[in-house]
């Protein structure tokens, strides 16, 4: 089986979500990194420049023996049930991953500015401040409070794409390339801090961190 996964070079929780499970379990894939004109190209065209069909105009993008599949929650689902991170036959348990993928997806619509929109850097950062103590306040005490206090995954037993989700989506939040939002900001969310620094101290995380992180790149550590 050829694997490649087609997104910019950087570690958004959505690609990561493809990325990480992939390299957890010693699947081989090619980690396919466009350039920014590269992907405003293909966004009108709906192709890459050697070939490559992009079934939505968007990535990440997750081609599998020449097939092109789009969507995160697709994707995720498909590398985590070849990581052995999402479960083939649970029903129940799967659902309760999805539901933490679409809820990192809604954290992330709470603060994200389109790059074209009208406000200034600083209406940025207020509009941010704002959400801080208003929807992403709110958001995030909703799922501090789907965390049980002695869990230590989000879901069973064991590490799944719903912990690497909210993982990186909690470093992006941390992390200075969502200015305005206040820190140290989650601190105050024990649970939520507990599942991140578990999915921070695997091995295996730590790794791929070392080996695709830029050294300048500000991670969001949760201390």
């Amino acid at each position: 089986m050829k694997i490649e996964i087609i997104y910019l070079d950087n570690p958004f929780w959505r690609v990561e979500l493809a990325r990480i499970p992939l390299f957890v379990s010693g699947i081989v894939f090619d980690d396919k990194r466009i350039t920014l004109d590269e992907f405003r190209a293909a966004k009108e065209t709906g192709f890459l420049k050697d070939g490559i069909r992009l079934p939505f105009h968007q990535i990440p993008c997750l081609v599998v023996d020449g097939v092109s599949i789009a969507q995160t929650g697709a994707i995720g689902r498909f590398c985590g049930k070849l990581a052995g991170l999402y479960p083939k036959e649970d029903r129940i348990s799967a659902a309760l991953i999805d539901q933490f993928i679409d809820f990192a997806s809604d954290l992330t619509n709470v603060v994200y500015i389109p790059p074209n929109s009208p406000l200034t850097e600083s209406e940025k950062i207020e509009t941010r401040k704002k959400l801080a103590e208003g929807e992403l306040k709110r958001k995030l005490d909703m799922l501090e409070h789907n965390i049980s206090e002695n869990q230590h995954w989000l879901v069973g037993k064991e590490m799944t794409i719903a912990d690497i989700a909210i993982w990186r989506c909690i470093g992006w939040l941390a992390s200075d390339l969502v200015a305005g939002i206040p820190q140290p900001y989650f601190l105050k969310y024990p649970r939520i801090t507990k599942v991140f620094k578990n999915v921070d101290n695997h091995p295996k995380i730590a790794e791929w961190v070392r080996k695709t992180y830029p050294l300048n790149y500000n991670r969001g550590y949760i201390e």
